[in-house]
């Protein structure tokens, strides 16, 4: 199967441009133009074939191909060890948070082992690149906004230290996840927190955009707003 071919076919320029610019930093001529359901599609066909040699083989010459692996991680089936040592070897080409957020999506492994994947991704809340702390907290949004978690997580989220704006914005995300989810936990830690002033406002923010917000309860977050 020859990859970049079956991709370009998929290809669609009006697209791409819709995605160049959701993705500043994304070179636009390493972007074909893909949808996701489309690169999901292939993505499980490869899963069913050698997987293995493709992910070794694959090629990183475009913003699709990078996403396709990580999708490919996703469906595989294997033994936790051998997933995880893809998933390893795939985060150093995470460079956007596009890639990064589709990935976590369809690493579903924590619904199968919780526990040995809270163990792994809570290394990575404590990382230093920007892209590791992303995965981290998008894994941690994705799979343990629950009661058992909410209380650590929230702790590791108000540790982190990083400058990068996708960081932040995965942080804010994040926050607004466990409020909509666990709101009475979730304002304790509201009230009493170290985010610096653009995270914590922009966790606001998103929490006051959720349509399973009231009113109400709008008007009173907008109300914490740090000046």
């Amino acid at each position: 199967m020859n990859i970049r071919m079956r991709l370009e076919s998929l290809a669609e320029p009006d697209f791409r441009a819709f995605m160049a610019k959701l993705t500043p930093n994304v070179p636009k001529e390493n972007m074909l133009g893909v949808r996701i359901p489309n690169l999901r599609k292939l993505a499980k066909e490869l899963a069913k074939t050698d997987w293995r040699t493709y992910l070794e083989e694959a090629k990183d010459d475009s913003f699709e191909e990078i996403m396709l692996q990580g999708l490919v991680i996703g469906y595989i089936k294997a033994e936790l060890s051998e997933i995880l040592i893809q998933v390893e070897q795939f985060l150093p080409k995470i460079d956007n948070w596009a890639v990064c957020d589709s990935f976590c999506a369809g690493l579903k492994l924590p619904k199968q082992y919780p526990q040995e994947m809270w163990e792994f991704i809570v290394p990575y809340l404590k990382d230093a690149r920007p892209y590791y702390i992303r995965f981290g907290v998008v894994m941690l949004l994705d799979y343990y906004t629950d009661r058992e978690h909410v209380k650590e997580g929230l702790a590791l989220l108000d540790q982190i230290r990083n400058e990068d704006y996708y960081v932040k914005m995965a942080v804010a995300w994040a926050v607004s996840i466990y409020y909509i989810k666990l709101p009475d936990e979730t304002m304790a830690y509201l009230k009493k927190n170290n985010l610096d002033d653009f995270t914590y406002n922009k966790a606001l923010q998103k929490i006051t955009e959720s349509l399973k917000i009231s009113k109400e309860t709008k008007q009173m977050i907008r109300s914490m707003k740090r000046k």
